[in-house]
Order: C-alpha cells, then structure tokens, then sequence
C-alpha cells in the first residue's frame, strides 16, 4: 500500500478463518467465525479435500442462494482451509466490462492473480507478540476525516523487546486491516514491509461462544529483529506484472506499468518459463488459488467460455461463482437458463445452494458482526436487531450497527440501546422502502 496516509475500514469477512468443520467434516453450528449453512459447509469441506487431492481438475463451484445467505463468507472460508497463504482474489462479474481491457484480459488477470508461486527465502524480520499498539491519524487536505499517519508499537518475544515508534503508514494500514492488537503474534518483514498475523500468543486467545475463532502460536524466542528462512507466495500476475515493468525500462518506455494495463502473450510466456523452471530446480512450488466471481449472472456468453476453457487448464485456480438469481436470460443471448448460465458450463460445477438464516442465526451472527466491529449493545439492541434482521435483511441489520453506535456515542452511552437501533432505522432507508420511496415518488424523479 502507498502514500503518505491512508483511510481504512474494516473487512465485512475479517474474522473468519475456515468452514468450521470437527474432524468428521461435520459443521459446527458456530465455527470458524461463521454460522449457520451447516450442509452449505459442509458441502464446501468436501471441495476443498477434492482441491487438496486434485480431483477437480475441470470443474468448479458454483454457489446459488438469496441475498444475504454466506456466498461470499463460504468462498473466503474455502480459502482459509486451503492454506494461510492461498491467493483469493474476489470480484463482482460487472468487472469485466472495462472500456480499457478486452473481458477476456480483465477474466486472464483475474485467474493469474489467483496462481500462486511459493518461495523460500533468506529474510531479515521483525518477529513478536505485540505488547502495545498505537495508531497515529492526522488529517489530510485530501480526506475531511483522519487518516492513518503511522502507529507506535512495542513487540517482545521470550528474550528480547523492541519499541518501534515511527511505523509507516504502509505497515500501520497493514496492521489495522489485519485487525492486530495486543496480544497478537505478527512478523514484519524489513525490506519489503510486509506484515503477516501467526495467530495469538498462547493463554491470550478470544473464545466466542466457547469456540475458539483464532489460532493460538507459541511467543517466539530469541531477537524480535533477525533473519530467518520466510515463505513468500508471489501470484503469476505479480511475475507478469515485474517482467513487463523491466522491458518497459530496457526499452525506454518510463511511464508507470499499472496493473489496469493489458499484458502481452509474450510476457505471459516468459512468466511461465521462468516459473517453471524454478519449480523443476526445487526453488519454488506451485499454490493453485480461488477465483470467486460474485454476481456471475452478469457475466456474458464469451466470458462463461472463456472461464469454461480456464478450468480445463493444467494450472487453473478454483474458480468459484456466485448467484442470487433463478431461472434468467443469458446476457448476450436470447436463451432462458437456472442462474442465467449456459447449461455445458452448469454440468462442470459442483452446485452448493445456500438458505436464508434463522432467528437464533441473525441473532449469533450480529453478536460476532458487532464483536468484530467493537460496538458493544445492549441484550435488548440486539434482540431489536434481531427483528429487524428477520422482517427486513439481515444486511440491513448488520448496516445498522455503526450508526447506532454514533448516535448512541452523542448521547454519551457506553453501548447501543434499542432507542439507537430505532433512530437509525428511521433515518436510514433499507432496499424495500428505497423502491416503495422511488415508486411513491417517479413523478418527481429524474429519468
């Protein structure tokens, strides 16, 4: 990440680290920080041992349900269970319509960033449990809120401590997206300032609902700073991306090689050599990744056989899609299809539909949702949102907690309550009434 401040919020699917399953591949109720969709998960364990035993080789997962059902949360989990460092990449099919790049160079990008290549190497860390951590905003000419400017943290191990008080932003916007505090075991590397999460220093793990929801690591021993042997997972479209940049140079081309720019054959190729021979000299290994579309019904005619074709490749990632739609039109066509896709293509997924969630769910899932968030409510708001999750979305419900928050805080309360809840659903519209709003009112509206 670049730039001398950044402004960062919070991942809606931060907090989860896998599908959930005991050892029989049996969901648990509340596991792996989600909850509910026991055979949806199940489901998706079964996927992942296939991935893991490369038995699903030319097909993919397609995972079909209403909104609001756990698509993407199953998708993020999938990856979870394949490895801490598996490439995700997550998109929404509307992507693909660039006016800059051909569908099939937005789709190719997609899949190379969903190829990862493992290497060992000799690095120079910061490693430890962070004792305390502190982020320092400052407020930008180009941003009305505070942005992140830095942070000051203090990492210990077994034997040693160190205070690192100017942290740049780049690492600082890191440790905030990782959602770092104290407590946590993290390594920092010193040249390239990459920072990774190992999990908790062990005795100081956060159970939720008497499950552990995050990995418990011993502290480490010896210096915080020194050179250890780190695993570093590059993806294909990194290596694209550096060849180029280099014959840009070599050929006098100076301009920035972005990443929204379409890449040559030729690079791809070389790419692919390089790589290759790395493996066969034991230098690297390969990390097949997931490619999760969302929203797939948006994709066309070309791009369901372009993606039709990717899974037939010998390196192809798990490319999962994701519907909320039935029986539609396929864009580009005049045929009618289940989940506006081709039927050739629907014969290659491994189908996972996805329920809506019950009351006792919405209710667990809002207690997690407001845990990750730290807004802390009242038994009595989180059974008003509750309600409101059941008769409106749960969506709605979980979009509703910050807001809540802020008026609860102007009124100087330590927690939501009930009249919070109430006041932000008066001043904050969900999709129903947005329609019934436009409908009341096209007269009025603009065309």
């Amino acid at each position: 990440m670049k730039g001398p401040t950044q402004t960062i919020q919070v991942s809606s699917h931060s907090h989860i680290t896998g599908l959930g399953l005991d050892e029989n591949g049996k969901a648990r109720r509340i596991g792996g920080g989600l909850v509910g969709q026991e055979e949806a998960r199940e489901a998706a364990g079964i996927v992942v041992e296939l991935v893991k035993e490369g038995r699903l080789a030319g097909k993919g997962v397609l995972l079909a349900g209403p909104p609001g059902t756990g698509k993407t949360a199953i998708a993020i989990a999938i990856a979870r269970e394949l490895g801490a460092d598996t490439p995700f990449v997550a998109m929404n099919a509307s992507e693909i319509y660039s006016v800059e790049r051909k569908k099939t160079e937005v789709l190719l990008q997609a899949i190379r960033r969903a190829i990862g290549v493992r290497v060992v190497e000799t690095r120079r860390v910061l490693e430890g449990m962070v004792a305390s951590i502190k982020y320092v905003r400052k407020r930008s000419p180009f941003s009305p809120y505070p942005t992140l400017a830095g942070a000051r943290i203090v990492l210990e191990t077994k034997d040693d401590s160190l205070e690192l008080t100017r942290v740049p932003p780049e690492v600082a916007a890191q440790l905030y997206q990782l959602r770092v505090r104290e407590g946590d075991v993290i390594v920092i590397d010193a040249e390239t300032l990459e920072v990774k999460k190992l999990g908790r220093a062990k005795g100081r793990g956060k159970k939720l609902y008497d499950l552990e929801v995050e990995q418990e690591v011993e502290i480490p021993e010896g210096p915080v700073e020194k050179t250890k042997q780190v695993v570093r997972t590059f993806t294909l479209h990194d290596v694209d991306l550096s060849i180029a940049a280099q014959r840009a140079i070599f050929t006098g081309l100076f301009a920035v090689f972005g990443g929204e720019r379409e890449i040559s054959d030729e690079v791809r190729k070389k790419t692919d050599e390089l790589v290759k021979k790395m493996i066969d000299e034991g230098k690297a290994e390969l990390v097949p990744g997931v490619l999760f579309i969302d929203d797939a019904h948006l994709l066309d005619i070309e791009a369901f056989g372009f993606l039709t074709k990717a899974m037939e490749s010998e390196f192809a990632p798990l490319i999962i899609l994701a519907t909320n739609r039935g029986i539609t039109k396929i864009k580009g066509t005049d045929v009618e299809s289940p989940h506006g896709m081709p039927r050739d293509l629907l014969d290659r997924l491994l189908i996972i539909p996805t329920r809506p969630y019950t009351e006792d769910e919405i209710r667990d899932i809002i207690r997690i949702r407001s845990d990750e968030l730290e807004v802390p409510l009242t038994e009595e708001a989180i059974e008003e949102l509750t309600k409101i999750g059941s008769k409106r979305s749960l969506r709605y419900a979980l979009q509703l907690l910050d807001p809540a928050w802020m008026i609860a805080k102007r009124r100087g309360a330590r927690a939501v309550e009930p009249d919070d809840v109430k006041e932000a659903e008066r001043l904050f519209a969900d999709l129903k009434e947005s329609v019934s709003l436009v409908e009341k009112y096209k007269d009025l509206m603009m065309v």
